[in-house]
């Protein structure tokens, strides 16, 4: 298992994400697609006992856990928000968001810092667990079998050696915050 600190580092050191802008991320997008075939870079963290994840260019920045200023009347996933070098983000409690018990911050949990469409999104998650590269042709579609609405959370499963992950589609996960941050 890697700390979130080496994560975030290991993340920075491929690509220093505040450099480039948006058009920036989509033409690298591009140059990997065709350089090495069409590959995504993901980071797998722990809810529960389940494994999920998500785009790493959809990543600013992993930060260990610290406490959050709650906010009145907000849904029960929205902890509060967080002071990120002078701007104010929300911090969501993936878990709670995704059906299953809120999670218990600790030493190991993270905050994902996430930009979705120019947006600031902060994602606790119990731990950060692995950065990885794979083919785009082992993401396979979401079972028919759930119901459409929580098959939109998921862009496809992504099958290990040991489990099966979901890959998250932060787009549709966090909809709510974004309209609201709009």
């Amino acid at each position: 298992m890697y700390s979130a600190q080496f994560i975030a580092n290991n993340a920075a050191n491929r690509i220093n994400r505040d450099l480039l802008s948006t058009r920036g991320r989509e033409v690298l997008k591009m140059t990997v697609a065709s350089s090495q075939g069409a590959y995504l870079e993901i980071v797998s963290f722990h809810l529960g006992d389940q494994e999920f994840c998500i785009d790493i260019m959809a990543i600013r920045e992993i930060r260990g856990w610290a406490p959050v200023t709650p906010m009145p009347h907000t849904p029960d996933y929205v902890l509060g928000l967080i002071n990120l070098r002078g701007a104010v983000i929300p911090v969501i409690d993936m878990a709670c968001r995704l059906g299953m018990s809120m999670t218990e911050p600790s030493e190991r949990s993270a905050i994902i810092v996430t930009d979705i469409n120019g947006k600031l999104v902060g994602l606790l998650v119990e731990q950060v667990s692995d950065m990885m590269t794979i083919k785009s042709e082992e993401l396979q579609p979401p079972p028919e079998i759930i119901p459409e609405e929580q098959r939109g959370f998921c862009r496809g499963i992504v099958a290990l050696d040991k489990n099966m992950v979901c890959f998250l589609n932060l787009d549709t996960v966090i909809a709510d915050e974004l309209a609201q941050a709009a």
